[in-house]
Parts: structure tokens; C-alpha cells; sequence
């Protein structure tokens, strides 16, 4: 399958960043390291399920990345991220690749949902890592991307949630999608109340009862 320049494998890179042996084990070591060094702790275990999103927030800082590789490289887990097309061109495509990244070309008529849930469909084990917020900055709602991908994909979430005030990281907490969006939204937003994030000067959304 060609994008404009490159190419998308139908089936997943035999190795990613994650998963390549001598310098996966070695990233982990020092990811594990620099949690230690830093005082942040991973808390849970990410389930047994071969699919799901992967819901990180509060997204508050730059830091968040480092944190979150940090953590998938401390759960071995092996993760994908959406990434702009021209990301995936030559000469460097294949790192973005390699690094899990599926390529969202935003000049297609197939939208970036339908693109998501197509990769999703593709892979026999599709874990898709998604901050709602969509940006460091203050927001008053999420961005719902995450979760047209999740229900058309038929695919639970799993929550990422940043406690800057704790300095843990918590994994684990699986939420099965219904047939009601608004309730649903309302219900994943309920895992992060109250959270800070790295940043606590940056104000986290409110809830609503």
C-alpha cells in the first residue's frame, strides 16, 4: 500500500523500537534508570488483551513524552502512535516506523478515524497510544478522535493517568465502551479528575456533575 512518496506495510515491522533484541533491553535499562533517578514510579500492569487505546492524561508538559516512553519501555509494551505522513517519507521514514508510528495522511477522503481503525484491523496486536487533549496547553474539552477509533475498531481503553503530585504513573484500569458517547466521555474524563500532571500550574479540565 503507497502513501505519496512511501510506503505502509500492511502487516506490522517484524521489530520496533520496543521489541528489538540488544537495544530494546538496553533503552529499557536506562529508562528504568532515569524513573529511579527522577523519583517517578510505575504503578499496574497493562492488561492481556491483544487491542485497545491506550488514554494518557494529564497531558500538561513536554516532559509527558519522556515519561510515557520511559513507562512502555519499563511495561514492554509495544506501542503505535499516529504521526503526520510526511513524517514516514524517505530518507528517515523507516525510523518513524520503527519507533511504532502509523502514518495519518490528512489529504486522503478516508478520515484519520477510518485510517486508525483500518491499521487496527490490519494487526493481529494494536496497542494505539492517544493523549485526548491533544496539546500541553489548557483545553475545556477533549478532542473525541480516541474515541470514534476506539468504537469502530470495537476495542476497549486503558488508562494512562499522570499524578504529578505523587509522581506515579497508573496503568491498567480497562473501560468498555457503550452505546451512549456522551456517558462514556463523562466516565473516561472520571478516571483523571482531580490529577495535576507534571505541570500543576497548568489548569486540568473540570468536571462537570
Amino acid at each position: 500500500m503507497i502513501f505519496q512518496g512511501y510506503i505502509f506495510e500492511d502487516k506490522n515491522l517484524k521489530n520496533t523500537i520496543f521489541t528489538t533484541p540488544f537495544i530494546s533491553p538496553f533503552l529499557r535499562l536506562i529508562a528504568n534508570s532515569i524513573l529511579r533517578m527522577t523519583g517517578w514510579r510505575i504503578e499496574g500492569q497493562l492488561p492481556d488483551i491483544p487491542k485497545f487505546i491506550l488514554v494518557g492524561a494529564p497531558h500538561t508538559s513536554n516532559w509527558d513524552f519522556l515519561l510515557f516512553l520511559g513507562a512502555i519501555f519499563h511495561l514492554k509494551a509495544n506501542v503505535k502512535f499516529m504521526g503526520k505522513a510526511e513524517l514516514f517519507r524517505n530518507p528517515f521514514g523507516w525510523f518513524f516506523y520503527w519507533c511504532g508510528g502509523i502514518p495519518v495522511d490528512r489529504k486522503k477522503s478516508q478520515g484519520l478515524v477510518e485510517q486508525m481503525v483500518d491499521a487496527c484491523n490490519r494487526s493481529d496486536k494494536f496497542i494505539l497510544t492517544i493523549a485526548p487533549e491533544g496539546t500541553r496547553h489548557h483545553v475545556t474539552e477533549w478532542k473525541r478522535g480516541f474515541y470514534h477509533i476506539a468504537k469502530n475498531a470495537e476495542i476497549p481503553m486503558v488508562m494512562a493517568i499522570v499524578d504529578g503530585k505523587k509522581k506515579a504513573l497508573r496503568v491498567g484500569q480497562v473501560f468498555n465502551l457503550t452505546d451512549n458517547m456522551e456517558e462514556d466521555i463523562k466516565a473516561v474524563q472520571g478516571f483523571f479528575s482531580g490529577m495535576t500532571g507534571i505541570n500543576p500550574r497548568k489548569k486540568y479540565i473540570t468536571l462537570k456533575d
